[in-house]
């Protein structure tokens, strides 16, 4: 199964409000070859802010979704068959290795285990990729830059990052920001006024302190972005919650009508 990838980043700059000091610590992580790992819950902001960084540097960026059944053979390449015989065909990894720029494994924990023995050479100061296959050992340009991310919550004991791969990484935390700076995430990204984007806000903190419900995950700054634009598109306020954030967050039904009860203190 080949790895989805993405192309190289788009002309536009994306989007990113700075938190802390990731911007600069990302840079001199970068100037120094050092890779970077990224964590944190979802809808945080770590994609967009790979994606804000590659922009900023002038970097292609290659993004691979990582899960269950991706293979170190998925990331580094195969041989193929045809009607004009068999080749070789590079991963994304390999790409990136190849060509420069930043290969990004979202969710990198979800990937099979056999990967991490392909990332720690690239990792550490050999940064070489060393391709079984074909008997090639790539040594990685200085603009090549690996990054990683996961989310913590979803470790366990069999899906976590091993102390022998996280230490080869300069690590970020990430969470969701302080109410003030996502009322201006939300207000930019949904393409709405401060007002709406308040409101929205609001309603997402006040989902994220419902720990009694057990949630798997709480509203993301992602879910109050798509709920903000529904709305701002004319949506009513008490339907855009229940699909862009009550049902999202829960299969449960009692669960779902409970997080639009705090809905409707909002949106009444």
């Amino acid at each position: 199964m080949n790895a989805p990838v993405s192309s190289p980043a788009a002309p536009d700059v994306p989007f990113y409000q700075p938190l802390g000091n990731e911007v600069p610590l990302f840079e001199q992580a970068w100037r120094h070859g050092m890779p970077v790992l990224i964590k944190g819950p979802t809808g945080c902001g770590k994609t967009r802010f790979v994606q804000h960084m590659a922009h900023r540097l002038g970097l292609p960026l290659y993004t691979v979704a990582c899960h269950d059944d991706l293979s170190a053979a998925d990331l580094v390449g195969r041989h193929l068959i045809g009607a004009q015989g068999t080749w070789w065909q590079d991963g994304p990894l390999t790409r990136a290795v190849r060509e420069g720029g930043i290969c990004y494994l979202d969710e990198v924990v979800e990937a099979r285990q056999d990967t991490a023995v392909v990332l720690h050479p690239l990792a550490d100061d050999r940064r070489e990729l060393f391709i079984e296959r074909t008997g090639e050992s790539l040594r990685a340009p200085k603009n090549f830059m690996l990054v990683v991310s996961y989310n913590p919550g979803y470790q366990n004991l069999l899906k976590g990052m091993k102390p022998s791969t996280r230490q080869r990484f300069v690590a970020m935390r990430f969470d969701y920001p302080p109410m003030d700076e996502e009322v201006r995430i939300v207000a930019n990204e949904a393409g709405v006024d401060t007002a709406l984007a308040t409101q929205v806000v609001k309603l997402g903190q006040a989902l994220r302190r419902l720990e009694q419900h057990d949630l798997e995950e709480v509203a993301s700054t992602r879910l109050l972005i798509f709920t903000a634009r529904m709305i701002g598109a004319g949506m009513h306020p008490r339907e855009a919650c229940l699909a862009c954030l009550a049902e999202p967050l829960s299969d449960d039904a009692q669960t779902v009508a409970a997080l639009m009860d705090v809905v409707d203190v909002h949106f009444g």
